[in-house]
């Protein structure tokens, strides 16, 4: 998988912003970014079903596309690659594969998981940007990526979950520490520099660094469990499709005759495993 990967480095980095770009302009985007758990109650994040067809049951479509659906949507995009892994079509791999990691950097964002996603309900409006783009920008050099071997997943839906359950244990300390840094500091917080021919204010740099520091490494292990599950769903949609052989991709184009066939091919796959479940559950 890493050639074909690697081949590509420079499309996979500029299309992995892609649903960023279209967030305000299409509709139904901007809900796979985030799920707000404290507005589903006490312990939402270990009592919200797992799967989309159970939570759609539990509170309905329009419900949960105003709270957020980042978990289930990872799932979704999983099962996209799995699709086009199966049709060997390059682009689609390319595309999914990029988005799919967008989508599993929101869900481990402590911000992305709560409807005071900007500390906008306790007084640190601002704290999305600063912890999720200010704090990146200015300390990351410091990060190791380097995570191992991708990790074949049994389960992946619980797998989406785990991701998020983890960025929103870690919200507390997001919110407390930065208001404690804040005491601390006092009129520290900001300073200005010039950017081009704009002169702009932004949160300090020394400022940024005691906020990073009593953070003790919060955001290179989110960094690093987003690249590490990354790998892992693209590894597991590759596997489960099959093994193709992907270096056999990395210069082809499939005609669109040869899409068509394996679509068609695809559906009929699709619909003898539908029966096949069924089967099992008429059983059980």
């Amino acid at each position: 998988m890493i050639g074909f990967y690697k081949r590509n480095i420079n499309y996979l980095s500029d299309e992995a912003v892609a649903p960023d770009r279209r967030r305000y302009a299409v509709e139904d985007e901007a809900p796979r970014h985030y799920i707000d758990l404290d507005e589903f109650g006490d312990s939402a994040s270990y009592k919200l079903p797992r799967t989309w067809k159970k939570a759609v049951e539990m509170y309905g479509e329009e419900v949960l596309m105003e709270k957020g659906i980042v978990p289930w949507h990872i799932i979704r995009m999983y099962d996209r690659l799995q699709e086009a892994f199966m049709l060997s079509d390059p682009q689609k791999i390319l595309r999914i594969s990029a988005e799919l990691g967008h989508y599993v950097s929101d869900a481990n964002v402590p911000l992305h998981t709560t409807s005071n996603y900007d500390g906008q309900l306790t007084g640190q409006i601002g704290l999305h940007a600063f912890w999720e783009s200010r704090l990146p920008e200015l300390f990351f050099n410091e990060y190791d990526f380097f995570v191992g071997k991708a990790t074949y997943i049994e389960d992946v839906p619980s797998y989406a979950w785990q991701a998020v359950v983890g960025a929103h244990r870690a919200l507390d300390s997001v919110l407390l520490l930065e208001k404690e840094t804040a005491v601390r500091m006092g009129n520290q917080k900001y300073s200005f520099e010039t950017r081009g021919k704009q002169t702009i204010k932004v949160v300090s740099p020394t400022y940024a660094k005691a906020y990073h520091q009593a953070l003790n490494g919060m955001i290179e292990r989110k960094m690093r469990t987003s690249v590490k599950m990354t790998g892992d769903l693209w590894y597991t949609a590759w596997v489960n499709s099959g093994q193709p052989d992907l270096k056999k991709l990395i210069d082809y184009t499939p005609s669109k005759q040869e899409l068509e066939a394996r679509k068609k091919e695809l559906e009929e796959w699709k619909v003898h495993r539908y029966a096949a479940r069924n089967h099992d559950s008429d059983n059980d």
